[in-house]
């Protein structure tokens, strides 16, 4: 499962690699992150600086809220389907 990191979380964890001279391993184990996650978030943040990292934010409510949308429509047409189902179960029943 992917977890999801918030931008202030991503530029904490390089500025604390930066800052503190901490391998990138060590951090990695600490926070239970894998190396490869931490050296794609410090490319990012060299490249654009403060900057980086903007799919976080208001975007990630927005996203969650068109999920819950997708899964409340899908559970709908489930419904849906299921009183179809029985409506032509009763139907033929009454013929």
């Amino acid at each position: 499962m992917n977890k999801k990191y918030d931008k202030d979380f991503k530029l904490q964890t390089v500025q604390m690699i930066q800052e503190e001279g901490k391998p990138v391993a060590q951090v990695a184990r600490e926070l239970g992150i894998s190396n490869n996650t931490l050296y794609r978030w410090m490319a990012e943040y060299k490249k654009d600086g403060q900057q980086a990292f903007p799919g976080s934010g208001q975007l990630k409510s927005e996203d969650k809220a068109t999920r819950d949308l997708q899964k409340r429509i899908r559970d709908l047409e489930e419904e849906n389907e299921i009183l179809k189902k029985a409506m032509h179960y009763f139907a033929k029943d009454r013929r």
